[in-house]
C-alpha cells in the first residue's frame, strides 16, 4: 500500500472510531432510562404485637415459637379463676336487681290502693263534716262535735296527699314508668350491662390470633399482663410486599400499575414478579422522630430515598419470604428516551393520591 493510500485510510479509522463510539454511547442512552433499580430493599408483611385485654397470669400457652397459627387460634390463656367469679357476682347482682324491681312494683300498687282508700275517706269525712255541719247550724249538736268532723276531713285529706307523694316517690324509683317490663328498668339495665362486661372480660382471657401466620416469641405461663402490654407478635405469611426505598432522582417515571422483578438475596437464582402499589407520600426522613431540618447555616445537598411499595406475586411452591429479607427491585417504566431535535421527551408518570390507591 503506497504512503499515500496509508494516509487516507488512517484519517478515515480516525473520524470512523469516534463517530462509531458516539453512535454505540446514542443508542446506550436512548434505550436507557426505561429501567429503575435499587438493592436498598426489603420483604414485609402484616404483622401485629399480640397483647391481652385483661389483666393477670399467663396460666396457659397453646403455641410454639415460629409456629404457623391459623386466624381465631389460641394463642395463650390468661386466668380466668377471678374473671369467672366477677361474672358469677354480676349475675347475683343481677337478680337481685329483678328481685328489687319486682318488689317495687308490688309497693307501688299497693300505694295506689292507699290512695285510693284515702280518697274515699275524704268524700265519707267531707260527707260527714256537711251534715254536722246543717246539725250544728239547727243548734242540735255542739261546736265541739262539728270541730271533731272538721278534723277528721283534714286528716283524711292529709293522708291522700301522703298517699300520691308515696305513690309519686315509688314511681320515680321505678324510672317514671312504673308500667315498663323488669328487664326494661333502669337498674335493671345497668345489672345486665355490668353481667355483660364481666362475660366480655371472661372471654377475653383467651387471647386468639387475628389472622393466619407465624407465632412469635409466646409469653411463659405464670408471666403477669397487663391490659394493652405487647405479649408476643403475629407476622403473615401470606400476601407478602417489597418495601423499595429509590433514590428521588429514580422517580420520575414511576407510577403504580407498572410491572417490576424482585431477588431476594436468600435465593440467589429465583426471580419474583410484581406490580408498583403505591409510591410514599413522603421521605423516610420525614416519617423520622426528628426529621432533618434544611433551613439551617451548614447545608449539604443529599438525594433522598422515597419508599415504593411492590405487591409480590407468590406461588404456592415458591420459598418461604421471610419479614426483613434484602431484595433487589428493577421497574420497568415503560419510558422511552427520544432525541431532542425529533421529538419532546415524555411527560413524567402521573401518580394518584395516596387515599384514592386504597
Amino acid at each position: 500500500m503506497s504512503p499515500e493510500k496509508t494516509r487516507r485510510v488512517r484519517r478515515i479509522l480516525l473520524l470512523a472510531g469516534p463517530l462509531a463510539v458516539a453512535l454505540v454511547a446514542g443508542a446506550v442512552w436512548l434505550a436507557g432510562g426505561r429501567i429503575v433499580s435499587t438493592d436498598n430493599a426489603y420483604l414485609q408483611s402484616d404483622k401485629v404485637a399480640v397483647s391481652a385485654e385483661v389483666a393477670g397470669p399467663v396460666s396457659e400457652v397453646l403455641v410454639e415459637q415460629n409456629a404457623p397459627v391459623s386466624a381465631g387460634q389460641v394463642l395463650f390463656r390468661v386466668d380466668e379463676r377471678p374473671y369467672r367469679v366477677a361474672v358469677q357476682r354480676a349475675q347475683a347482682v343481677l337478680a337481685k336487681a329483678r328481685t328489687d324491681v319486682a318488689a317495687t312494683e308490688a309497693s307501688y300498687r299497693e300505694a295506689g290502693a292507699k290512695l285510693a282508700s284515702a280518697k274515699t275517706n275524704v268524700q265519707f269525712a267531707e260527707r260527714e263534716f256537711q251534715r254536722q255541719k246543717e246539725l250544728a247550724e239547727k243548734k242540735f249538736i255542739s261546736q265541739a262535735s262539728l270541730d271533731t268532723a272538721r278534723k277528721a276531713l283534714d286528716l283524711a285529706r292529709q293522708q291522700v296527699t301522703a298517699a300520691a307523694q308515696d305513690l309519686q316517690r315509688i314511681a320515680a324509683t321505678l324510672g317514671g314508668q312504673p308500667g315498663l317490663p323488669i328487664d326494661q328498668n333502669p337498674s335493671v339495665r345497668e345489672a345486665q350491662s355490668a353481667l355483660s362486661q364481666a362475660e366480655l372480660d371472661l372471654v377475653r382471657t383467651q387471647v386468639r390470633a387475628p389472622f393466619a401466620g407465624l407465632a412469635g416469641l409466646p409469653p411463659k405461663v405464670g408471666q403477669y399482663l397487663n391490659p394493652g402490654t405487647a405479649a408476643m407478635a403475629v407476622v403473615a405469611d401470606e400476601h407478602p410486599w417489597v418495601e423499595a426505598n429509590f433514590n428521588e432522582t429514580d422517580l420520575t417515571y414511576v407510577a403504580p400499575g407498572q410491572r417490576a422483578t424482585v431477588k431476594v438475596d436468600t435465593y440467589p437464582g429465583r426471580e419474583w414478579h410484581g406490580t408498583v402499589q403505591s409510591v410514599s407520600p413522603a421521605t423516610g426522613a420525614q416519617f423520622s422522630i426528628l426529621p432533618p431540618q434544611n433551613a439551617t447555616g451548614n447545608w449539604v445537598k443529599v438525594v433522598q430515598r422515597i419508599p415504593v411499595r411492590i405487591a409480590l406475586e407468590v406461588g404456592p411452591e415458591d420459598p418461604q419470604l421471610i419479614a426483613g429479607m434484602s431484595a433487589e427491585v428493577k421497574i420497568d417504566t415503560q419510558h422511552e428516551r427520544t432525541l431532542p431535535w425529533t421529538a419532546h421527551a415524555s411527560p413524567p408518570a402521573k401518580r394518584a393520591h395516596p387515599a384514592a390507591q386504597q
